[in-house]
């Protein structure tokens, strides 16, 4: 059986929250961190894939490398591979950098062909630098939440370190990977987080990354974050009720003394919970293959998204964590 939800998810100082395109990963991010401000956290939330619309989900302009607040106790920040790379001059070799790297840029393209790894180590690299600083009191973060790679890729980010340091023997880089390696591989620091629906594809992934995670990572695995899951409108014990309803006559009188569209609303809820007997298959192969412990958000049926919606799924996991 799955563990029981921990109430220790958010005091971790780091959170990597992944899942398979279209689940609502950066939205659940983003919700983790409203929920950990909620609580009295400084939260850093980092966009990993630079495409600019995490801050539409606190309804804000997109944010640079640079972090900005998005929200009471949150602020934000994209990743910049160049960006990184100049900070990590500045800071380790004391190179001074203005402007474009140009030349360096155009090295570490050619460096990055030759040796995979090295964008995704000044990824992660930046991220556990925040989480060191903080620990160490030189930043202002409790809690630094990642909205990483999508299942298909994590792997190779988060391992970054790992295989760098295989490459590299001694100096420097490897003193660096070192650091990362132990950070990410703290549980009391650090845990990875996979979204999934209850539809079979994100079930099968989500199945297949933990193994994966498991057998090449070092990183702890947290909670499997299940989203959009669908209320049980009626047992089927109230079928029989729900069924007698349909039938002409009494669908005649519902309608004549609710209101014209009653009847579309038992049919609207009769296909609710048809689709969501069908997600169960999905939810159950879940629990039995992944034992890990499991948050179930709500399907929102709303539209758009927003401080609303971000708000919501807050609230909802608040509600699963105990908090």
């Amino acid at each position: 059986m799955p563990a029981s939800p921990s109430p220790g998810l958010l005091d971790r100082r780091l959170l990597f929250v992944t899942g398979k395109g279209g689940v609502g990963k950066s939205t659940i991010a983003a919700a983790l961190a409203m929920l950990a401000a909620d609580h009295g956290k400084r939260v850093l939330l980092v966009e990993v894939d630079a495409k600019g619309n995490l801050t539409d989900l606190f309804e804000r302009p997109p944010v640079g490398f640079k972090p900005e607040v998005v929200a009471p106790g949150v602020s934000a920040m994209t990743m910049h591979t160049e960006a990184s790379l100049q900070e990590y001059l500045k800071l380790n070799l004391r190179v001074p950098v203005i402007g474009r790297i140009g030349p360096i840029a155009r090295m570490l393209d050619f460096v990055a062909s030759a040796a995979p790894g090295v964008r995704e180590l000044l990824t992660v690299g930046k991220v556990c630098w925040e989480v060191r600083e903080s620990i160490a009191g030189r930043a202002d973060w409790d809690l630094v939440v990642v909205d990483a790679a999508a299942t298909g890729h994590i792997i190779s980010q988060l391992d970054a370190p790992r295989s760098i340091r295989e490459l590299v023997q001694v100096g420097m880089v490897r003193e660096q990977t070192e650091w990362m390696a132990d950070l990410l591989a703290d549980p009391e620091i650090t845990a990875l987080n996979i979204v999934a629906t209850p539809e079979e594809m994100p079930v099968s992934e989500t199945i297949q990354l933990v193994d994966q995670a498991r057998t090449e990572l070092h990183v702890p695995l947290g909670a499997v974050i299940v989203n959009r899951v669908l209320p049980e409108l009626f047992t089927r014990a109230d079928e029989a009720t729900y069924n007698a309803l349909r039938e002409p006559e009494p669908a005649r009188i519902l309608e004549a003394g609710v209101g014209a569209g009653s009847t579309a609303v038992l049919d609207a809820a009769r296909l609710a919970v048809n689709l969501r007997r069908t997600r169960a298959t999905h939810l159950t192969r879940l629990r039995a293959e992944v034992d890990l412990p499991m948050l179930y958000l709500p399907y929102l049926f709303v539209r758009g998204h927003g401080v609303r919606v971000t708000r919501m799924m807050a609230t909802a996991l608040g509600e699963e964590l105990g908090l």
